[in-house]
């Protein structure tokens, strides 16, 4: 990103070593800026550094000009680097360099770093990285608004949310590749849909809508029977298009609670109003009491009154919606100009006797209050009815038969389209998920989980206990955390379920001790292992209680163990990630280093050496393809985004660095047990429940492959991990209930 601070820092630098003992008869005797005159005596002799410095000349000719307009003006940074920066953006600053280190003893002085045989071709070298670049700009022309955080996107996106049915995700049908057409009875949902949206964008400023007019604490009677609510009101232009919007205080301060209903009832009383679909503009105007104004649309139905605090608010807004109609539309009478006080209301010439009404004030001054009736025009709009009058005198049957032919034909090219779309899936995802179903509540409701009370019972018959009923407990429910050390090793495969206690006690006494003579002559091996494990101790989760000083030797130990027994597979960085819950819950080396070697088992897959991370990739191309067709077309046009690295430390990990340890504990629990009840491929499904939760902020910021990268990064430990293992379970269900429909 051209405007990131160390994009400068690396400026910087380079011309730090560019300018390093510089020749005085090439650095110029009289000119400060060494580097300009560098490239202007090389730009003499070499055809590429004079193209920079044509490139150079013509963006400062533009910059100290006041009549031209540049779209993007450069700062005082770009300014002070525009050398090196240009030469870099035109992807020539190695060839320049590598020119100057070719021919160093015509521009530096001998000890310089730019004519050591070594420094100087290692920085023409290394600059040949940074010049493979494209290097981007923000989004926005004008530089004011900047991307907002991962908060802030939640946060908007909760405003709007509440308008969405709640069901999308269970209810959402695959796609079928073809668009749904709107009936004339959704019109107005989807238009009410689209202006939440819009609502949402207009409350913080932006290049797309222009906010006219904003007060708070305007008062709205929303029904008779109950108390005024205060509000924000707020006029936004967006195009040729006006639109009145008005929310109670409740939602924009957040003090509502996590209640639905009661959100959902203060949404029912936010207005958003297209000024298009209003004709009149009723105002009673009163100097000590502020304003009232009813706006009366097409149909002749009036909009809750707005109550206008004292202070000339009224007369504000009506002068900016005065202002927002121009050129097309106005106000009709026009508001008045009067010297010295601006835009006015126009005088009355007769009042009505509800008009005639004088109040005195406490320092006895006469109060009036007056109504005006304002109508909205646009001049030069007329209604064409020579169309209407056309449809009416097509024959009746022959409209009916036509619609039923379109019916039928939308019928039928749905179904076509639909079978189309199973025999997709069945050839994508069938290897994906089991296609035994087992339900969640059969035999018996499964929400609750694996319980103490219920390890109780299989422990003291074990052998007459389904394993099958309890991973569909652990798989809908969890584990309870206080016999997560017991049931782990079941889960990992340290234990085989069924087993006795003299069994297990065995189990932890097979331990390999054979180390051949090959081994110990790769000693060096071993040492660089250890020294990355070192490294990565010290930085494992430190905030975490658990992990004093001696519980970090612990995992050092294992760490250690593991990569002497798998020295071709080694420590590749993560790894102590993978074993710290673990020994959390365990809290005993033996047995951690046992299910730590039972884990790596599947993810020693995920990392470099092993090929499970394309097929990852792949799968999760796949499902959100055939899924999630609308998201699909979204990350095409990015091509990187496509590929889904933003999902590869969720896979490497298992969403370790993306959890709370509460939260991971729960997350692991049910990955462990998916392979048997539903899912080899899990993981998978977790990664789409995650993108599926914050499918409508990506949407609709149009976010790219960095951007999605820096929200995730954002919100980590802060996700609602139950809603996404609920999500994830509908997935997989959803996928095998396509599969078993034949």
């Amino acid at each position: 990103h051209s405007s990131y601070s160390k994009y400068y820092a690396i400026l910087s630098a380079i011309e730090a070593c560019l300018g390093h003992l510089l020749k005085r008869r090439a650095a110029g005797f009289l000119r400060s800026d060494k580097i300009a005159a560098l490239f202007t005596k090389i730009g003499k002799v070499y055809d590429t550094a004079g193209e920079v410095c044509r490139k150079v000349q013509e963006q400062l000719q533009q910059q100290g000009c006041n009549e031209t307009r540049p779209p993007q003006p450069l700062s005082a940074q770009a300014i002070k680097h525009i050398w090196v920066r240009t030469a870099l953006f035109e992807k020539v600053l190695d060839k320049i360099v590598q020119y100057i280190v070719d021919n160093s003893s015509k521009y530096y002085e001998r000890e310089a770093l730019m004519h050591d045989s070594v420094f100087g071709p290692i920085l023409a070298a290394l600059l040949v990285g940074p010049c493979a670049l494209e290097y981007t700009k923000l989004k926005t022309s004008d530089h004011l608004w900047t991307d907002p955080s991962a908060n802030e996107l939640v946060q908007r996106h909760r405003i709007h949310g509440a308008h969405r049915s709640q069901d999308t995700i269970a209810g959402r049908r695959p796609a079928l590749g073809i668009r749904k057409r709107q009936s004339s009875g959704s019109m107005s949902e989807d238009r009410f849909a689209a202006s939440a949206r819009e609502y949402v964008e207009s409350l913080h400023q932006n290049s797309r809508t222009h906010l006219l007019y904003g007060k708070n604490n305007v008062l709205v009677q929303p029904k008779k029977d109950m108390e005024v609510l205060q509000g924000y009101l707020s006029l936004h232009q967006a195009g040729d298009n006006l639109t009145l919007k008005w929310t109670p205080n409740q939602l924009i301060n957040g003090t509502l609670g996590e209640c639905d209903l009661e959100k959902s009832i203060y949404w029912d009383y936010a207005l958003t109003v297209p000024l298009r679909q209003i004709v009149c503009i009723h105002c009673h105007h009163r100097s000590d009491c502020g304003g009232t104004l009813v706006l009366v649309s097409q149909d002749g139905i009036q909009r809750p009154p707005l109550h206008f605090p004292p202070g000339g608010h009224l007369l504000a807004f009506l002068s900016c919606l005065e202002t927002g109609l121009l050129p097309r539309g106005q106000l009709e009478p026009p508001l008045w100009s009067q010297k010295g006080k601006g835009k006015v209301f126009p005088k009355l010439r007769k009042r009505s006797s509800a008009a005639r009404l004088i109040d005195q004030d406490s320092n006895g001054e006469e109060q009036t209050a007056a109504d005006y009736v304002f109508r909205i025009v646009y001049p030069g709009y007329h209604y064409d009815a020579t169309t209407f009058f056309f449809l009416t005198s097509i024959p009746l049957k022959m409209l009916c038969q036509n619609m039923k032919r379109q019916i039928v034909s939308r019928a039928f090219y749905g179904w076509l389209a639909y079978c189309r779309h199973l025999s997709t899936v069945r050839t994508h995802l069938s290897a994906l998920v089991n296609h035994n179903i087992v339900p969640p509540d059969r035999p018996c409701e499964a929400s609750g989980g694996l319980s103490k009370e219920v390890w109780s019972k299989y422990q003291k018959d074990c052998k007459n206990y389904k394993e099958l009923e309890l991973l569909r407990l652990v798989y809908y429910g969890g584990v309870q955390h206080d016999i997560r050390k017991e049931v782990w090793p079941f889960l990992l495969g340290h234990y085989k379920f069924g087993i006795g206690k003299k069994d297990m006690g065995q189990s932890l006494t097979d331990v390999d001790n054979n180390v051949s003579f090959e081994q110990i002559e790769l000693l060096d091996i071993v040492a660089l292992n250890l020294h990355r494990i070192d490294k990565d101790v010290q930085r494992c989760d430190r905030n975490y209680y658990y992990f004093t000083a001696a519980n970090l030797e612990k995992l050092r130990n294992i760490m250690c163990s593991y990569v002497w027994e798998h020295l071709e597979v080694g420590y590749v960085q993560g790894m102590c990630d993978l074993l710290a819950p673990l020994m959390v819950i365990l809290d005993d080396e033996c047995l951690a280093y046992s299910c730590f070697t039972q884990l790596m088992k599947r993810m020693s897959q995920n990392f470099p050496n092993g090929g499970a991370m394309d097929t990852h990739f792949a799968n999760m191309r796949s499902l959100i393809q055939i899924l999630d067709s609308e998201l699909f077309e979204l990350m095409q046009q990015n091509g990187d985004y496509t590929h889904f690295y933003f999902c590869y430390r969720w896979f490497l990990l298992d969403f370790k660095r993306e959890l709370l340890y509460e939260d991971v504990f729960a997350v692991w629990e049910v990955i462990w047990v998916a392979p048997r009840i539903s899912s080899r491929h899990f993981v998978l499904f977790l990664a789409l429940a995650l993108v599926t939760v914050y499918r409508e902020i990506i949407m609709d910021n149009n976010m790219d492959f960095t951007d999605i990268i820096k929200f995730f990064n954002e919100m980590a430990e802060r996700h609602d991990v139950q809603h996404i293992l609920k999500i994830a379970r509908e997935l997989v269900h959803r996928v095998q209930s396509l599969m078993d429909n034949k």
